[in-house]
């Protein structure tokens, strides 16, 4: 069976178009696109551009998450994460970023800023009620399970 098809429009120069870089990669890598370094603030979130809109196959989404390498070496990482890009959104993929470092970071174009992983979306019906079933855990939150 073949996986459906994912359509990516280039929308700037100097866009990169994503790639999975070995044969296990789950992600494949987006980078920053824009013509200079982008001065990311220390403390401050910045919207990326990526260069590239795409086009996600119905019943599937887009999963923007940290690379980790780049997110725990630079102490930059994505407020949002994961993001999601729905199957039905056309325009510009934009990544948030927010320096954690204790100084600005000068982000050059082309660097590997996030990676995209493509997952299965199940949508289910939705039913209300006015009690839900019993469970052994009930209604124990955070932290609840490790007592």
């Amino acid at each position: 069976m073949q996986n459906p098809l994912i359509q990516i429009q280039i929308l700037r120069e100097g866009a990169v178009v994503p790639e999975y870089k070995t044969v296990g990669s789950a992600g494949m890598d987006l980078s920053a696109c824009f013509s200079e370094n982008l001065l990311l603030p220390k403390g401050q979130v910045v919207l990326v551009s990526t260069g590239l809109a795409m086009a996600i196959p119905e019943g599937y989404e887009g999963q923007i998450r940290p690379r980790s390498g780049f997110s725990t070496k630079q102490r930059i990482i994505m407020p949002n994460s994961p993001g999601t890009i729905d199957s039905d959104y056309r325009g510009e993929i934009l990544i948030p970023l927010l320096n954690l470092s204790g100084s600005d970071f000068l982000l050059e174009p082309g660097t590997r800023v996030a990676q995209m992983v493509i997952q299965a979306v199940v949508k289910f019906p939705i039913q209300v009620v006015t009690e839900l079933s019993s469970t052994e855990r009930g209604t124990g939150g955070f932290g609840s399970t490790g007592k």
